[in-house]
């Protein structure tokens, strides 16, 4: 395993964290919808900048991508908005074992049925239980 790329995907599951909870706080003082809009706002001229200086690919090349894969965007701007939303209202746990679950789950099915022009992986009896295990998680974690 290319534990560079590892480390930096448990990094960026760090920043998820963090990040969840400053829009949260966003959220909370300009608007769900505001904030959400903001953190995008700022991501992309980031994302720009950095695309201008490291970038090697090209942008323009978009025109000729099926357009499904340009939704991307479009389901990022919503989970930014659930997490605005729901941070200030559940905390951030649960809010993250909510979308880790259904991350961990609907990527499985994506795997399982190849959706999407991923490799098919078939759901297994250990990967249904990982499914319990988080769905049960997720419980715990928002019980009162």
């Amino acid at each position: 395993m290319n534990w560079i790329i590892l480390i930096t995907v448990f990094l960026g599951g760090v920043a998820v964290a963090v990040q969840a909870s400053i829009n949260g706080g966003l959220g909370r003082h300009i608007g769900v919808i505001e904030g959400a809009f903001l953190s995008f706002l700022i991501g992309t001229i980031t994302l720009f900048v950095i695309m201008l200086f490291f970038g090697k690919g090209n942008v323009f090349l978009a025109t000729e991508v099926p357009r499904w894969e340009l939704v991307g965007g479009i389901l990022g701007a919503f989970y930014v908005y659930t997490m605005v939303l729901s941070v200030p209202r559940i905390g951030v746990a649960a809010a993250l074992v909510a979308v880790i679950a259904a991350q961990i789950i609907t990527s499985s099915l994506i795997d399982h049925f190849g959706w999407l022009g991923m490799k098919q992986i078939p759901i297994d009896g250990q990967r249904i239980l990982g499914f319990v295990f988080l769905l049960a998680a997720l419980y715990l974690i928002t019980k009162k």
